[in-house]
This record gives structure tokens, sequence and C-alpha cells, in this order.
């Protein structure tokens, strides 16, 4: 790997959800240290988990990693960096101001725009500021899935535009004094990231088509911002070593396939494949045989769960029964990104559609890929997806033609340089979300939704938004101020969670469970996504994953979930051609 080879200051690790991006950007960091470097591990993820892999509790500041001297990690934690953030800018105008005017910059400030800024804020300081991070060798970077990488790279670029082209003095991030001030700080951070000799971008991805896509997007649009300095990695390459055995031999087949297919746009990239392990990358020792060649313990591992697996109902026609019942509402599919979310939808859509129900499935997911799934469209199925960029146009147009028709020209133009503010995407894509919930009325809505984070980001904001939207419009929708009721009728939404039968996927589709029930969120079923559980395997490397799901199936089953379905894996199980909606109960 050239990239450890002549290591820069600065490592990326961005990709699709569910590639390996966590356990790539930490083996990374544990080699650097190995070779006697001083190493800072950053998680920008909202869902990150190098806790879990590490077993040692990870804070927003450096926690040294006892088992690698020279180690230290943190997490970016967005809330916590939104909370003082807003003290930062309201702390000075207490006992100053009268208290409906704190109040005021309280509600202002509470949205997810704030918390995204926040973040990006303390990015900002790792990257452009060399002072934090000066007792430091090299920073790698656990980066959330690509959606949300992309948007934080840009940011420097579009916040800086903004602050030169912002003439007014507030925003929907309230005043603007502290975010001029860093205004440095963000031409710092742009820089690092387009120098080659500091930066380098490692694209991960797994040997499946949409994986590679999305590689292959993201490389396109990292280059456009400057971001040139890229290699890729490849993980969980799988080579089949037991003849007899038709799942290994497919498996193998399919990897291939997409590895030939690769997109032009990856081929000129220096690349690196890294085996299928047949255990989980979790600890340090796994973290160090990471980055190695084969697997060569993968027999012994066969024996790490010994247990009877939990029996469960397989496959998804009873659930889609249930499902269809009422003829209307929203499904709304969540979990870990790359735990398969959008062949369920898919799945779950065309056989709603099947039976007659008239269906939309949409998503608002960035990095969606739902119309690349689906084949035969049935005439009851109709495929959408809410486009940020369609949607910032229309809701500018709305504002305008509407709180700004009562305005003179002083007015409309501060107004137009507020629907500027980067912030706008987030609130025209949440009204279309509110929308597309709305519209399930006399039909069956069925939303591929982005990686956790991001939707308790889209789900939580639903208040905050509409006090956002009232001070920008004169009007706030019928759809937005029912968001919630509607979410939270289980009689109108229900909410499948999707995961893999495997540690993080459980835990953080576990965690979202919690954050939605505190929302008033009941999920309706868990699915466990892409099983070997049910199949006969013969590979060493698949029977000792097939092992190692047992404990997880039970977890879930035991302790996580009312209803559980299991589905086996499948060559097109991984969502990237029309089979794998159709064939996902194929095993």
């Amino acid at each position: 790997m050239n990239f450890l080879a002549t290591p820069p200051a600065n490592l990326f690790f961005t990709g699709k959800g569910g590639v390996g991006k966590t356990s790539a950007s930490c083996a990374a960091a544990v080699a650097l240290a190995d070779n006697g470097r001083k190493v800072l591990l950053v998680s920008t993820d909202p869902a990150s988990n190098i806790h879990e892999i590490f077993d040692t509790p990870i804070g927003t500041a450096p926690t040294p990693i006892a088992e690698v001297p020279g180690l230290s990690a943190l997490n970016v934690d967005p809330e916590k960096a939104a909370a003082e953030y807003r003290e930062k800018v309201i702390g000075p105008y207490r006992g100053v101001l009268p208290e409906v005017a704190i109040t005021s910059m309280e509600e202002q400030l509470s949205g997810a725009c704030t918390v995204e800024i926040a973040a990006f804020d303390e990015f900002t300081k790792l990257i452009g500021d060399t002072e934090r991070t000066k007792a430091f060798d090299h920073v790698v970077f656990d980066t959330a899935p690509t959606g949300h990488t992309l948007r934080l790279l840009s940011l420097p670029t579009a916040w800086s535009g903004f602050l030169e082209n912002t003439a007014s003095s507030t925003t929907c991030l309230g005043p603007l004094e502290g975010m001029v001030e860093k205004k440095d700080i963000y031409a710092a951070s742009m820089k690092a990231l387009a120098d080659g000799g500091r930066t380098v971008l490692v694209l991960v991805s797994r040997p499946e088509a949409a994986a590679l896509a999305e590689a292959a997007r993201t490389s396109v649009e990292l280059g456009e911002i400057g971001v040139g300095n890229q290699t890729l990695l490849i993980n969980g390459v799988f080579t089949a070593t037991e003849a007899s055995d038709p799942v290994a031999a497919a498996m193998d087949r399919r990897g291939q396939e997409a590895l030939a297919d690769m997109p032009a746009e990856l081929r000129s990239l220096d690349r690196t494949d890294l085996p299928l392990r047949a255990r989980e990358v979790l600890g340090v020792e796994a973290l160090r045989g990471f980055l190695a060649g084969p697997d060569e313990n993968a027999a012994a591992a066969e024996t790490l769960t010994t247990a009877p697996p939990t029996a469960l109902p397989s496959g998804l026609e009873s659930l889609v029964d249930d499902l269809a019942k009422d003829g209307q509402g929203v499904i709304m599919t969540m979990g870990k990104g790359g735990v398969g979310k959008t062949t369920l939808a898919a799945h779950i859509a065309l056989e709603l559609a099947r039976r007659g129900n008239k269906v939309l499935l949409t998503t608002t997911d960035p990095a969606a890929h739902v119309a690349g799934v689906v084949g035969d469209i049935p005439t009851t199925l109709e495929i959408g997806q809410i486009d940020p960029v369609v949607e910032v146009e229309k809701y500018r147009v709305h504002v305008m033609e509407t709180t700004g028709a009562s305005l003179d020209d002083d007015g409309r133009a501060l107004l137009a340089e507020d629907l500027n503010s980067p912030c706008t995407e987030e609130i025209a894509v949440f009204h279309a979300f509110a929308r597309t919930v709305d519209s399930a009325k006399g039909r069956i809505v069925v939303l591929d939704t982005a990686p956790t984070g991001h939707t308790i980001l889209l789900l939580d904001a639903a208040e905050a938004y509409h006090r956002e939207v009232s001070r920008l419009a004169q009007d706030v929708p019928e759809a937005v101020r029912g968001l919630l009721p509607r979410l939270r009728d289980p009689d109108f939404t229900r909410v499948i969670l999707c995961t893999l039968a495997e540690a993080t996927p459980v835990h953080e589709a576990a965690d979202l469970q919690k954050d939605l029930r505190r929302a008033g969120i009941e999920p309706f079923a868990w699915v466990i996504n892409q099983s070997l559980t049910p199949l006969d395997v013969r590979d060493p490397v698949l029977k000792a994953r097939k092992a190692q799901e047992t404990r997880y199936i039970a977890e879930v089953a035991s302790e996580h979930a009312k209803r559980t379905v299991l589905i086996p894996w499948s060559e097109s199980g991984g969502a990237e051609d029309a089979e794998a909606a159709r064939g996902i109960n194929a095993a």
C-alpha cells in the first residue's frame, strides 16, 4: 500500500456505507503507530463505532489507545459541537438582551443546519489549524458515508463563498461574526485537502458493482473540488477454495465480474485488494491482520460459535402480506449503510405493487440508487427520488414568491442571500420528505432512507425545521405540521430495521431503535439480510462467518426485535441489479 509506505500528514477514508471504511482507517492508524509514528484517529461519522472496534470509550478529546503506543482517537460529536456553538453565539447576549430575544436565538440555532456547521467547525480545527494536531505525525479520518463526506469536504468552498458574498449580519445559522473570524481556517482546510503532499484520499469499496459505482462518483466529485490525490482500496475480495461449495463459487464469481467491469474513473488509480476475513475486525490484533494477506486462520475460526442458530422465519412473504393489509401509509427501511436497505425497499415495493397496491418507491438518501435495483416496473409502481438540486430551486422560488413578495428591494436582497446558505438544501429536502410522507394517503409509499445518522437528523429535526420554515416563509405547509404525528402513528408508518448478522450493524440498528422510540416511533420489524445461516456452505472462510452469525441473530431475536425475518445470502443480493429485487428470497 503506497499510501502507508510514504504516508502523508492527512489520510481520509471514504466510500459507500458498509464497505469497511472504519476497519481500514483503524487498521491504517494502528500500522502507522506500530511504525513509531504519533497518530490521531478521527471519526467524523455521526454513527461512529471506533469505540467498539478498540473496546475503549472514545470521547471528543484525543483518547490514548492503551494497546497501541502512539495512537489516540477521538469522535467529532455533532450534537455536543452544536451545543457549544450555540452557547458561544448566544452567551455574550445573556443578561444583555431581553429573554424573549434569547429564546428566539436559541430556537433559530436549534436545527440540523447548526449541527452540521458545528461539526464542520470541529473538522476545520483538525485539518486547517496545525496547532491542534502538532503533537501528531499523522491524522487519519474515518469519514461518514459518501453523501455526508462529499458535503463535508465541499463545505470549505461553499462556506467561504457564502461568507464572501453575504452582506447581512444574520443567517439561518444566526450571527455571522463567529464564522467570519474563522474564514482563514476554512480556507486553510480547503488548501490542505487539495495539497497532494499533505493529504491522500483512500476510496474504499467492495468488489460489488454498486459500491464501485459509488466510489467512481465520489472520485469524480472530489476531483472537482480539488482533492486529486486518491487511491483505491478494494475490501472483502473473496477467492473460493472449496470446489464443491456452490455458494462460495457464486460469491467468487460475482466479485470477479464486478472488478472486471470496474468503472473507468477508478482504473487509473493505485489499487490495493484485501481478502474477505473469516473473523470480524474487532480488537487490535484483528486490525493488525486486516491489512495482511490471505486469512490463514479461517479453519480455526469455524468453531468460534457452536450453539444452534435461533429459528426464524426465512423470506419476506408473510411480512409483505401484513404490510399490504391497509393499502396505504409509509414504509421506511432503515439501518447502517451497506446492509441492503435499498434492495429490501425495492423488493417490498415490487411485491406490494404485484398484489395490486398503488405504490411509490423513493428515497431521501443522497447516495441512493433505488432505480438501479428495479427491473420490469408494474403499472402500479412509481419510482421517485428526492433530488436536492430540484428541491432547493423549488423552495427558493416559493419563499421569494411568498415572503419576498411583501418586502422592499433591500429586504428581498437580504432574503435571497439567506436562501443561498448551504442550510437551504437541508430545509428544502425536509419539505420534500414531509410532502412524500403526506402523499401516502390512498397509496403505499416505500422510503429507502439514508444511513442512520442522516435519518435520525431528519426525523429529530421536524420541530426545529418547523421554526426555521416559519422564519423564512409566511406559511407552514400542512405536510410539515402533520409530519411528526404521521411518523408516530403505527397504523400509518411502519419502520423496518435492516441489518446484517454482524456486531456493528446490529448495535447501530439497536441504537437507532432507541432513538426512534424516544421520538415516539416504534419499529414494525427487523430484517437480518444476506445471512449464511440458512445455507449449506463448505468453504472455510464462509463456514467461519456462518458460525459467527449465530450470536448476533440470537441477540436481535431475543433482545431487540418484536418481529424478525432472516433473508439468506443470494448471488444477486448486493442490490446492484434488477435480480436483487426479484430474487432476494432465493437461496
